[in-house]
């Protein structure tokens, strides 16, 4: 029992700074999306689904960490692996927002498919870029 204690006591330990770090970006950029879209009637984030997604992306970078491609450039220089991490950290970032969109449409329109469509349609480009310029600057400093 002891053994078990000490792993969730590390595992914690480890996955706490990564996601207090998204924890406060991803509240940033959920506050420019409220700002942006005030008056839209587009939904607004709440603050238990930044704390939700701050802990998945967390526990991601931590996975990632461990995933033997993530640091492919050893013997690069530094810029390398940061751009490489960059990367990936970004289009998985990306995605959970998409999912997030998608999920918000999907209760209105009653079902996945519908919800993808509504958003396709209704989707404010330069809202959706913005926020992905905000993430990619936001990952770019954590990578």
């Amino acid at each position: 029992m002891n053994k078990t204690v000490e792993k969730l006591k590390e595992e914690l330990l480890a996955v706490l700074p990564p996601t207090i770090f998204f924890l406060i970006a991803l509240h940033i950029v959920g506050l420019v999306r409220v700002l942006m879209a005030k008056g839209t009637g587009l939904p607004v984030t709440s603050s238990a689904q930044i704390a939700l997604a701050a802990l998945i992306i967390g526990k991601a970078v931590l996975l990632a960490d461990h995933w033997p491609p993530i640091n492919r450039f050893p013997e690069k220089p530094l810029i390398y692996n940061i751009a490489w991490k960059t990367v990936i950290y970004y289009v998985v970032a990306s995605f959970i927002h998409y999912l997030e969109r998608v999920y918000d449409f999907t209760k209105e329109a009653g079902g996945i498919l519908a919800g993808n469509e509504k958003l396709l349609s209704e989707i404010v480009w330069p809202h959706f870029w913005a926020l992905q310029i905000i993430l990619l600057v936001v990952i770019l400093n954590s990578a």
